[in-house]
């Protein structure tokens, strides 16, 4: 008997099935999101309760940059975006410089609403202290506290706030405004609320 016709019976092929079986299921485990459906350690600390409402990829050119995560309480419909009580929850897929993040985040709120020049200043030298330069795997978790402000978190150690409302709302604004550059992440950070 050759070794073609002994693979070709049915308990070779059932053999062959449960050996990948595994492989197929912890595939389908990281394409689910079956990863990010407990909230991480700042994200429970600050929201507690905090579920996923919805995550999405981020390309510019064709490169992945980030993932992005939204993490609420509560369903936080299309239309209260701006104002909820949310962590925003970006995991890096390669490296980028922090003043970099610091001065597009700059560009990008300001394409949601007007920020006049001493704003920009105060917020672009905030940003740059609180955005380090990431790596691949590195993870920078915003809070937003409607009314108050935004605290951050990189790879889950608490760094900072920026006790500014209007900050806080532009710069969540990025994702979440209707006025976002990227509305397809905003649709899948949403989920069923857009």
């Amino acid at each position: 008997m050759s070794s073609s016709s002994r693979c070709a019976g049915p308990d070779a092929s059932r053999r062959r099935l449960l050996r990948l079986l595994p492989l197929v299921a912890l595939a389908g485990w990281f394409t689910s999101g079956a990863l990010a459906s407990t909230a991480p350690p700042e994200v429970a600390r600050e929201l507690p309760g905090a579920r996923l409402q919805g995550q999405g990829r981020l390309r510019f050119l064709g490169l992945h940059l980030y993932d992005a995560f939204l993490w609420s309480v509560h369903t936080v419909a299309a239309t209260d975006a701006e104002r909820a009580a949310v962590a925003l929850e970006l995991r890096y897929a390669r490296a980028l410089r922090g003043p970099l993040i610091a001065e597009r985040s700059l560009v990008e709120m300001r394409r949601v609403g007007e920020v006049d020049d001493a704003a920009a200043e105060r917020w672009l030298d905030a940003m740059k202290r609180l955005f380090p330069d990431v790596a691949a795997g590195d993870r920078i978790t915003g809070v937003h506290r409607p009314g108050e402000g935004a605290r951050f978190h990189v790879n889950g150690r608490f760094v900072g706030e920026v006790a500014d409302a209007t900050f806080a709302r532009l710069f969540f604004g990025i994702w979440l405004s209707a006025r976002t550059s990227q509305p397809q992440l905003r649709a899948a950070l949403l989920g069923a609320a857009t």
